[in-house]
């Protein structure tokens, strides 16, 4: 039996942050991230809208990038203490996961994090609260899907959290507040939510309604991630829409070991890898792995997005040409190496990635098997930036 599933209610268009003021409850606590909504207005906004709905309000504030599991639980007792019943997420990926996972915690207090990070294990939730998730990035999209990203710091390791009592119950896709993205930061949510897309389309969980709103999403950041990167606001609305719909397919496609390396090696260098930049890098590679065993998949992608090949290898090879000519135009580069991990540091961890990847929620879907000797092997063709040839 598969499943697909969404928040209840999706409101998009500019100006959407008002749906706030129609909340019927008596608290909400709202999550957010370092102060870029403080200084842009839209926070006093949100706040502003909520107490006109009646809401008494608490302010989790300061949430980091690649939130913590500490973070979480401290979250969560502040939570505790107040009783909320709304949670609102408002910010990127970090403040929203950040308060999915308290929330489950909220709800469950004697819940260990390690009974989380199995997928599809959570306790029922809503027996106190229902989620608002209100993105201010364009590539998480984690305000329609079932995951919350935590980051072990004793370990660098990030964790997927999976499961469908945290899809939001309300998401507000308002483009307004992404208008001011720096482009920096436009361009690696962008390539994050074309790598949720592509992933999704071809894990061995996609289906014809996570084929449906991939397909679209794609065409989408091809069209729109450039003019988006350079300023346009019609592009960089569009582009709001597009990494939700890629949200949409990969949560209930899940993803695969782009996302897999992603997660373990974002905070393993000493010199970080965005999460948005680390799957610009890593796509690529992973397609020529991943073409070995299923290149109809790819070749279908490139058909889409207006592409012609003589066949199917033919087609893979002009995709992932077509996605480094966008890295490129990004400011993206090839390689780990050209991203500034020095490689005694890269050896030195390589080996002890490898297995962490192999492990992680995402590569289970993924269209190629693969194990950690082969992970090994992968990590090494994208730190020097050559061909996967196995």
């Amino acid at each position: 039996m598969s499943r697909f599933t969404l928040p209840r209610d999706i409101y998009y268009g500019n100006g959407t942050l008002e749906v706030l003021k129609t909340l019927k409850g008596q608290k909400a606590t709202l999550v957010v991230g370092g102060g870029s909504m403080r200084k842009a207005g839209f926070l006093d906004k949100a706040l502003n809208y909520l107490r006109e709905a009646g809401l008494e309000v608490d302010l989790i504030e300061n949430v980091e990038i690649d939130p913590s599991v500490d973070t979480v639980l401290k979250g969560a007792e502040t939570m505790r203490k107040f009783q909320p019943d709304w949670i609102i997420g408002f910010g990127g990926g970090s403040p929203i996961d950040a308060a999915k996972a308290m929330w489950a915690f909220y709800e469950y207090p004697n819940t260990a994090f390690t009974d989380l990070v199995t997928p599809f294990n959570f306790p029922e939730l809503r027996q106190k609260a229902k989620f608002v998730a209100i993105p201010t990035t364009s590539g998480t999209a984690t305000e329609v899907t079932a995951f919350s990203v935590i980051t072990d710091k004793t370990t660098g390791i990030k964790y997927p959290l999976a499961d469908f009592n945290i899809t939001p119950d309300i998401a507000i896709v308002d483009p307004e507040l992404v208008f001011s993205m720096p482009q920096t930061l436009t361009a690696h949510t962008g390539m994050d939510a074309l790598t949720h897309a592509v992933e999704a389309y071809v894990s061995t969980l996609s289906t014809p309604f996570t084929d449906a709103v991939a397909i679209k999403a794609i065409q989408m950041v091809f069209e729109y991630l450039l003019p988006s990167y350079k300023g346009d606001k019609t592009a960089r609305e569009q582009m709001h829409y597009a990494q939700c719909l890629a949200g949409m397919a990969f949560s209930n496609a899940l993803l695969g070991i782009v996302h897999s390396l992603a997660h373990k090696t974002g905070a393993y260098f000493e010199k970080h890898v965005p999460h948005g930049a680390a799957n610009a890098i890593y796509l690529p590679y992973v397609i020529q792995y991943n073409a070995k065993t299923a290149p109809g998949r790819y070749a279908e992608i490139a058909k889409a997005v207006g592409l012609s090949g003589k066949d199917d290898a033919d087609l893979v090879k002009q995709l992932i040409a077509k996605i480094d000519a966008l890295n490129a135009e990004l400011s993206i580069v090839k390689s780990l190496k050209e991203w500034g991990i020095p490689e005694a540091e890269f050896k030195a961890k390589a080996g002890a990635i490898a297995p962490e990847a192999v492990g992680d929620a995402c590569t289970g879907s993924n269209p190629r098997p693969i194990n950690p000797a082969e992970m090994e092997q992968l990590l090494n063709a994208i730190y020097a930036g050559t061909p996967v040839n196995f």
